[in-house]
């Protein structure tokens, strides 16, 4: 499962992990700083702030390119840019600094920041681990707006194929469907695969007209089978395939063409592991 559903909301298993690993950190905390009478919640909170700043900032870093024609688009986190290293390094940096300004803080904090990368990262690597091993293209057929059916992989064709599962009324679908768009006509070594779920043809085609979008491999999915066969919870999800067939990465929400071009980066990734 790469999603789950909270209530009306679907959360990334990652998103999940880091609330949880926060909580569990504040708990060990609580518990380290019962002994000396200390409180480590503002502290613990600086630092997972801070950490998420320097992830984005390191994002938007490396890809600006992709921000500078779009400057507010750098606060727009909605499109999950984030990069794990600086994030890393912001939470190292500012961990170091908490600890030298509050020396009170020490023991108690020291053991919070521990446990909840502990608690975020063991599982957070088990389950990218598990994700992309041995996931391949779903064996499912969908249907083309013409009616006719046909696998799912054959739409690939021996190209790496990136699977965009969406919905009219989604309107983080809407905002990317542009993106995507520019992506198809720019990338034509990859297949771009747009996998509408439970909606019908007369819908999708008003809402391609609506947009004015030019999209190939448009398909219908009624069932939501493909959704529920790669346990995406919520839309948009963006499936990202290599050109053997299996899954190398997974974005949940809205991409933007930074987000996009990160993701692509993956099949670079995976074409040099499988050289050497």
């Amino acid at each position: 499962m790469s999603s789950i559903a909270v209530g009306p909301l679907s959360l990334p298993v990652a998103q999940v992990l880091m609330i949880v690993a926060f909580a569990v950190a504040l708990f060990a905390g609580a518990v380290a700083g019962r002994r000396e009478q200390v409180s480590v919640g503002g502290p613990l909170t600086d630092i997972l702030l801070w950490s998420l700043v320097c992830a984005r900032i390191g994002f938007v870093v490396l890809y600006f390119d992709h921000y500078r024609d779009d400057p507010l688009g750098i606060i727009d986190i909605r499109d999950g840019g984030f990069h794990l290293v600086s994030g890393l390094i912001g939470c190292v940096a500012v961990t170091a600094w908490q600890l030298w300004r509050h020396p009170a803080l020490r023991q108690a904090l020291g053991i919070a920041v521990t446990v909840g990368v502990l608690v975020w990262a063991l599982p957070f690597g088990l389950i990218k681990l598990m994700q992309v091993q041995g996931q391949g293209i779903p064996d499912l057929t969908v249907e083309s707006r013409e009616g006719s059916e046909r696998p799912l992989a054959s739409l690939a064709d021996g190209r790496p194929m990136v699977v965009n599962l969406w919905a009219s009324w989604c309107p983080p679908c809407v905002r990317e469907m542009p993106v995507l768009e520019d992506a198809q006509e720019s990338h034509g070594d990859i297949a771009f695969v747009f996998v509408n779920q439970g909606e019908g043809t007369p819908t999708i085609n008003s809402f391609l007209d609506e947009h004015d979008l030019t999209l190939r491999n448009v398909v219908l999915d009624r069932r939501r089978e493909v959704a529920s066969n790669t346990g995406s919870q919520g839309l948009p999800t963006t499936l990202f395939y290599n050109a053997s067939g299996q899954l190398v990465t997974v974005h949940h929400g809205e991409l933007s063409s930074a987000t996009l071009a990160d993701n692509l980066s993956e099949f670079e990734t995976d074409k040099g592991d499988n050289n050497q």
